[in-house]
């Protein structure tokens, strides 16, 4: 029996609960239609990891709802009446947006609820007394991964305006150092936070997110980590083009690489030392 079969637990429209493990035992993989199942999953840190794993769960045929909590690290999923879903349907899902299910064994959310916050107060308590390192490659990865959307998205508004300052000549018609050159200078940064936001939202609704719940989702991305992308993009550009505003296109490669780099280790704290997401 897998390990991960003893964190499922379906509870069925009569009210009785049953195991999925049992099921297995028994040569079943699939939950009675118009149950609830719980699941454990493990590495969720913030709303955006709730977000992907909802977004997946919904994809999923056969799935009313999914009330996923990276607090208590489960996923309450409710399954339409008429529906038979199959477990590995549901942990692939799960898998599929970047996370595993738990080999904790199950209990009552309540139990699980306090575990969490007892795990919560050890790691904090952990990490008051220095316990954080640069050493986690896991998390380094998954780091990078969270950088790399936020840079995609970012691009897009700050590029997009900076080339068209260049195709209508607007960089060289201003006075640098006046009013309108730094007004000018600040957009293309307020764009990019505009259309990261839009990209994410995008591809949340994609996977079959609520529109309001998606941007509220993309919405949780941290600023900080996209201000110091987009700034250390921008400065790069400008050495480039000599303190004119607008596209060297040759500074392309360079201002993404700096781009990237620049947050990466910003994004890596938040995950190690508060156990928050970029992205």
């Amino acid at each position: 029996m897998l390990p991960y079969l003893r964190n499922e637990i379906c509870k069925g429209v009569n009210g009785e609960s049953l195991s999925i493990a049992a099921e297995r035992d028994m040569g079943e993989d699939c939950c009675s239609s118009g149950s609830l199942v719980e699941i454990a999953i493990a590495g969720m840190h913030c709303s955006s990891c709730e977000g992907k794993v909802t977004s997946e769960l919904m994809a999923v045929e056969g799935v009313k709802s999914a009330d996923v909590s990276a607090t208590f690290g489960t996923a309450k999923i409710s399954l339409q009446t008429d529906a038979e879903v199959c477990t590995s349907d549901l942990k692939g899902a799960i898998e599929r947006a970047g996370y595993s299910v738990s080999d904790a064994e199950s209990g009552d959310a309540g139990a699980r609820g306090a575990a969490a916050d007892g795990m919560a107060a050890t790691s904090g308590a952990a990490a008051a007394m220095g316990d954080f390192h640069w050493r986690d490659g896991p998390l380094w990865k998954e780091a990078a991964s969270n950088t790399k959307w936020c840079l995609i998205g970012c691009s897009i508004g700050e590029f997009g305006t900076l080339a068209a300052y260049s195709v209508y000549n607007i960089g060289a018609s201003v006075t640098t150092g006046s009013g309108l050159y730094f007004f000018l200078l600040l957009l293309p940064l307020i764009n990019g936070l505009i259309t990261s936001v839009m990209l994410e939202t995008f591809i949340l609704v994609r996977k079959q997110m609520a529109l309001g719940i998606a941007f509220k989702t993309a919405m949780g991305m941290s600023f900080i980590s996209m201000l110091m992308m987009e700034i250390a993009m921008e400065i790069t550009d400008l050495l480039f083009t000599g303190g004119e505003l607008g596209m060297n296109y040759w500074a392309i490669p360079v201002m993404l690489a700096v781009g990237f780099v620049t947050p990466w280790p910003y994004n890596y704290w938040r995950l190690k030392k508060l156990g928050q997401a970029c992205h």
